[in-house]
């Protein structure tokens, strides 16, 4: 019962932010887990974060924490990913996630189309 779209990706040099948002249908927004994934170009498809239906219980992957924050506004059905200090190995499709609490991608039970950010040097 849940539709996702990604937005907010583009073209940004290192060292630059980006923030992604995804937007979420439904009546039931609220008791999803909300994740961020992405996946480069022969590469596996790999966490970056998640938040609980609450919105305070987060985590992220090692690769990111410190850069990259997750936030979530259930009155508005949208999930954020604040992309700060961008490094050219962050290139990927990045994907919004809906499901249970959990960083294995096989568990996730909606994914949104995806959202392309290309780091440049």
């Amino acid at each position: 019962q849940v539709q996702l779209v990604e937005s907010g990706g583009g073209l940004v040099q290192a060292g630059g932010s980006l923030r992604l948002s995804c937007a979420a249908s439904g009546r039931t927004f609220g008791i999803y887990a909300m994740s961020w994934f992405r996946q480069a170009p022969g590469k596996e498809r790999e966490f970056v974060g998640i938040i609980n239906a609450m919105g305070r219980n987060i985590q992220y992957a090692d690769s990111v924490k410190g850069r990259f924050t997750i936030s979530r506004d259930n009155a508005q059905n949208t999930v954020y990913l604040q992309m700060d200090n961008l490094k050219t190995e962050d290139t990927a499709v990045y994907f919004c996630t809906a499901g249970v609490y959990s960083t294995d991608p096989e568990q996730v039970d909606y994914w949104g189309p995806g959202t392309q950010v290309t780091v440049s040097s």
